[in-house]
């Protein structure tokens, strides 16, 4: 035939290249599916940002949107950012409160040596307001971080991926527990229906019931969300089961099980399938030796208990010794909590640094996360053993950073009464370290995290930080502190630096915690499960609400 002829084949590509390059230049080419347009746009106003979200889909997991604004409707839109892969949120600085401006978006997709951009989105316009209430202010951050949460949970599964820079298929229980509180506050707070969160946790629920590797019950730190299988998160050996991070899953899962008690068929199935999963972590295994009291860390099919790391307070993990205690079918004895948790001498020091006595832990608390972690759920409020009462001794911990923060013993730039709090996070130096007072870990960094977790601890001085961190920083600086999901994860004054990073363990408190302070949800929900007030009893801690600590 004709076309076989050699010189009529290069005759024919000739103008199939011609003619591509004339498709693309006018925005399509027939018979090949054009790039979607984004849909549903929607803005919300800051002081000095507008907050974008748009319509996600499975399929833009693997693109980019381009940004755009004008003066106005009719003139010419100028690209003032692009969202990372798959984010279908984005914050835009401003720098005129109360000037109008208008708003589109377009899908990006990478294509061969070229980007196809779709057609723009519907335009909206937005007019920032001059301040915000103090109220105000607290909604918004909570609802950023619901949006960690919400729009950026795995699509899969559901679980919450461990951060916006990390391989988006790595997922993490401990976050997820986070997230499912946090996913519990936004139905309080409007921001999702409570029908939408219901369907989102039994997909978290299923998704770990049906899926996820478990190890006598408990959950790997990291897991993949499409798969559930188990990916090492500090080296090789750490590939099986992570109990404090189990812990901090179930407590999440505890307090939803008693938020939704309705009868429709969702949330008759997320009970039965969080009971399922609580009933079925054997803590006791975790015991490790026989007769032992002492609760381990990591356990592998593979490597065993090479890591070898006991348990011992105070620390981030009294949630594990108690849901141990309050397991209804794999208990570990009541003694644990006294002759393993709070048992090694150096668990009490009554110390006095800054006016306050510190009657427990190590010098100065540590990092802050101590304080928030086992008490998203955990009420301090209720917890008072024969050393001290949790919710006294966590403010004494919150306040002493914040004297810190004021002394500034090593004088790093930028910290202040509102510029405060100490805990892990990213840093400029060394990628990711646990921040902590007087120690060469404290490098200058400063994680939100800290100061906004501790909002029940200290109201006023977290507020003056919240403040502080939105618009008392240079402009460069609160300008990039300030993104899609709220606070991103730590910034150093002193190196003008600023973690491009949302971490999910950093961002999973804050909402959290700043309701137990508007209203106490999170710690009434989970203090509803009979087991866990039964365990503290049996412990010796009088679980009643003291006049000092009610509301």
């Amino acid at each position: 035939m004709l076309e076989r002829h050699p010189s009529v084949r290069r005759w024919l590509r000739g103008w199939s290249v011609r003619f591509l390059m004339v498709a693309v230049c006018w925005g399509g080419l027939p018979g090949i599916a054009e790039v979607p347009v984004p849909t549903g746009l929607s803005v919300e106003t800051l002081p000095r940002h507008v907050q974008l979200r748009w319509d996600r889909s499975t399929d833009q997991e693997t693109e980019s949107f381009v940004i755009e604004r004008a003066g106005d409707a009719e003139g010419a839109f100028v690209a003032i950012g692009r969202t990372e892969r798959g984010l279908t949120v984005f914050s835009a600085a401003v720098n005129e409160p109360g000037a109008t401006r208008h708003y589109r978006v377009r899908q990006a997709r990478p294509g061969e040596g070229t980007v196809q951009r779709s057609a723009p989105s519907e335009v909206v316009a937005a007019a920032c307001p001059t301040g915000l209430t103090d109220e105000e202010l607290l909604d918004a951050i909570q609802l950023a971080c619901f949006r960690y949460f919400w729009d950026f949970g795995h699509p899969v599964s559901g679980l919450a991926r461990a951060g916006t820079k990390q391989d988006r298929d790595i997922c993490i229980s401990g976050g997820t527990g986070f997230g499912v509180l946090t996913i519990v506050v936004g139905v309080e707070r409007g921001f999702v229906s409570r029908a939408d969160a219901a369907e989102r946790v039994l997909k978290i629920t299923a998704f770990l019931e049906d899926k996820a590797e478990r190890f006598h019950g408990a959950f790997s730190h990291r897991l993949d969300g499409r798969t559930g299988k188990t990916i090492p998160f500090f080296n090789p050996n750490d590939n099986g089961g992570d109990l404090p991070e189990t812990a901090f899953l179930i407590q999440g899962l505890l307090a939803a099980l008693q938020y939704f008690d309705g009868n429709d068929p969702v949330e008759v199935e997320l009970r039965e399938r969080i009971t399922r999963l609580w009933h079925e972590v054997e803590w006791g295994w975790y015991l490790r030796y026989p007769g032992g009291k002492v609760l381990y860390w990591h356990w592998s099919p593979d490597q065993g208990w090479v890591k070898n790391h006991p348990l011992h307070g105070f620390n981030e993990c009294m949630i594990t010794y108690i849901l141990g205690i309050a397991s209804p079918t794999h208990p570990i004895p009541v003694e644990s909590y006294y002759d393993a948790w709070a048992g090694k001498p150096q668990y009490t020091n009554e110390q006095t640094h800054y006016g306050l006595t510190q009657k427990i832990g190590r010098l100065l608390g540590g990092p802050l996360f101590f304080t928030h972690y086992s008490y998203l759920g955990l009420d301090p409020r209720r917890v008072t053993d024969r050393f001290v009462n949790y919710f006294d001794h966590n403010r004494v911990l919150s306040l002493m950073h914040h004297r810190y923060a004021i002394d500034n013993p090593k004088d790093h730039a930028g910290y202040s009464d509102k510029a405060w709090g100490l805990t892990s996070s990213h840093n400029p130096f060394k990628g990711y370290r646990g921040h902590a007072p007087l120690t060469e870990k404290d490098d200058g960094t400063i994680a939100p995290t800290a100061a906004l977790s501790s909002f029940p601890y200290t109201p006023a001085e977290s507020l003056a930080a919240a403040r502080h961190f939105y618009d008392g920083l240079t402009d460069q600086l609160t300008d990039d502190l300030w993104g899609a999901f709220g606070f991103k994860d730590a910034f150093h004054v002193g190196e003008d630096w600023v973690s491009p990073d949302f971490l999910a363990i950093d961002v999973g408190p804050i909402a959290p915690m700043i309701e137990n302070h508007r209203t106490g949800l999170c710690w009434r929900l989970f203090m509803q499960n009979r087991e866990v007030i039964d365990a503290l009893e049996r412990v010796g801690i009088h679980a009643e609400l003291s006049a000092d600590h009610g509301r």
